[in-house]
């Protein structure tokens, strides 16, 4: 009761025209009473909401952000808004009468270029992903109405400080300092707000729908080329960013790799020529640079991906929410683009040449892999199958070479292809070829554990005469009774 009186003053002061001081230390008082859903359910009316929210400038006027001395209250109240909202929904049900969401948009493009109010941007950010959580209705406003799509990867852009050198191409300066505290926040928090804008876009209906996804991409792969300022920060933008690209129709992922420069085919070529002849598979992978190529096309966020999703493996838990996302997306990337299944299939599923060892024993990223694929939990196991099948362009021999049938059954099983065949995608027909040391091995593999088995010996070839003789006359007697069970069985079913 106390609480709820308490909040109702501060209203009354926040009406008034008191100091900057004032106000934001009542805004603090009123953030931390707003985190109890019992204090706000009398203090929740369109009266107090619209105090906030002209506190925090969420107003349609076309005012700039000028004053700095401002600034503490903006962000105050929006604090405070992200909590009301999202304890109360009285405030949830005014936040669409208020229009809200079309109000946090104008303000973020006040603020989109400005550097020095990154508080301001990252918790109207925060507030616009809370109201497109839980409004589905807001998404499709944001989405269409409001141009939520762009402006979003407007604001990712100025907080990675992108530079365009082609139309879905951007300058990665590998040797740059990491991005700040604050602008790893506010992309992560507009990562998050687009995630919710774009949760249904798996299909591209118009031209410019295609070009604003393929731009996001490009900004997705600048986003996997950066870190933050600290790994765990990097490893939250990465996740975020995995997230959101699997929301982009395949069709617009091929930005995700791009041709090299004239300057960088030249480095790479001297390179290749550097090499062994013997050294085939090395020769299409190919590390100039710090930069990743493969087959004349920069791989480096490919390789990013596949880096992000052997450390989720490594984790060891919270494989459905951590490791499923990511692994769904290479899956569907190879699937759609041969180059990045290639460059996958030579990173992941090497020519086989030592093969002493079952599949799932091992250290790399083929082992860990295999292990998954009988893991507990089904939907894991499932991915996990189904990406290795698409690097192996879904044809049964090629995955049980590199996984053993034991391992394979239950992908196998759901596809009906327990008898052998391919899937149902069309794949290039170019032929894996195998190493001399599996085509010397193949005769002694064990199909089912995948692995080299060395020859059982012979129990007979250590028998004396007379103990083969003895062995071969208990086999016939044994023989002998089962005739006469089925002799007696057969004159029982006749009388019947």
């Amino acid at each position: 009761m106390f609480s709820s009186k308490l909040c109702e003053g501060i209203f009354k002061v926040l009406v008034k025209d008191v100091p900057t001081t004032c106000q934001v230390s009542c805004l603090e008082v009123l953030r931390i009473l707003s985190r109890d859903k019992k204090i706000l359910v009398p203090v929740t009316t369109k009266e107090n909401m619209q105090i906030l929210l002209r506190l925090a400038k969420l107003t349609e006027s076309d005012d700039s952000l000028e004053k700095v001395s401002e600034f503490p209250v903006i962000v105050e109240s929006l604090k405070c808004l992200c909590n009301i909202v999202f304890n109360s929904q009285m405030a949830q049900q005014l936040s669409l009468e208020l229009n809200l969401a079309a109000k946090l948009c104008n303000l973020l493009r006040k603020c989109k270029d400005r550097k020095f109010i990154n508080d301001i941007k990252c918790f109207d950010l925060r507030l616009l992903f809370l109201l497109s959580l839980l409004h589905t209705d807001i998404r499709s406003q944001l989405r269409y109405e409001l141009q939520g799509l762009p402006l979003l990867t407007q604001i990712l852009e100025s907080a990675f400080s992108i530079k365009w050198t082609d139309e879905y191409e951007s300058a990665i300066d590998h040797n740059g300092p990491p991005l700040s505290p604050q602008e790893t926040d506010c992309a992560i928090e507009a990562l998050k707000a687009l995630f919710n804008v774009t949760v249904d876009s798996w299909k591209v209906h118009k031209e410019s729908d295609s070009h604003q996804f393929r731009v996001m991409a490009a900004v997705l792969r600048h986003c996997l080329l950066i870190v933050g300022p600290t790994e765990d920060k990097t490893e939250e933008l990465h996740s975020n960013a995995v997230n959101l690209l699997s929301n982009v129709p395949v069709s617009c992922l091929d930005v995700l790799i791009c041709p090299l420069t004239h300057e960088e085919t030249a480095q790479e070529a001297t390179t290749l020529d550097e090499l062994p002849s013997d050294k085939t598979a090395e020769k299409e992978t190919v590390l100039k640079n710090n930069t990743m190529v493969y087959n004349g096309m920069n791989m480096e966020a490919i390789q990013v991906l596949l880096n992000f999703m052997e450390k989720r493996i490594d984790k060891g838990s919270s494989y459905r929410e951590g490791l499923t996302p990511v692994l769904s997306l290479l899956t569907e990337c190879s699937r759609a683009h041969r180059n990045i299944r290639k460059f996958l299939k030579d990173q992941v599923l090497p020519p086989l040449r030592d093969v002493t060892n079952r599949p799932e024993v091992g250290s790399t990223v083929r082992n860990k892999l295999v292990r998954l694929m009988t893991h507990v939990d089904l939907g894991v196991k499932q991915i996990a199958a189904e990406f290795l099948f698409v690097l192996c362009k879904e044809r049964v021999d090629s995955l049980l070479k590199y996984t053993g049938y034991g391992n394979a059954a239950g992908l196998l099983a759901a596809r009906g292809l327990l008898a052998g065949g391919r899937g149902d995608n069309w794949y290039s027909e170019d032929e894996d070829t195998d190493t001399e040391e599996y085509k010397n091995a193949k005769p002694n593999i064990n199909l089912i554990t995948g692995h080299l088995e060395e020859p059982m010996p012979n129990p007979i070839d250590e028998m004396t005469e007379e103990q083969k003789e003895y062995e071969a006359m208990k086999l016939v007697n044994m023989l002998d009774k089962l005739s006469r069970r089925a002799d007696v069985k057969d004159l029982h079913q006749d009388g019947g």
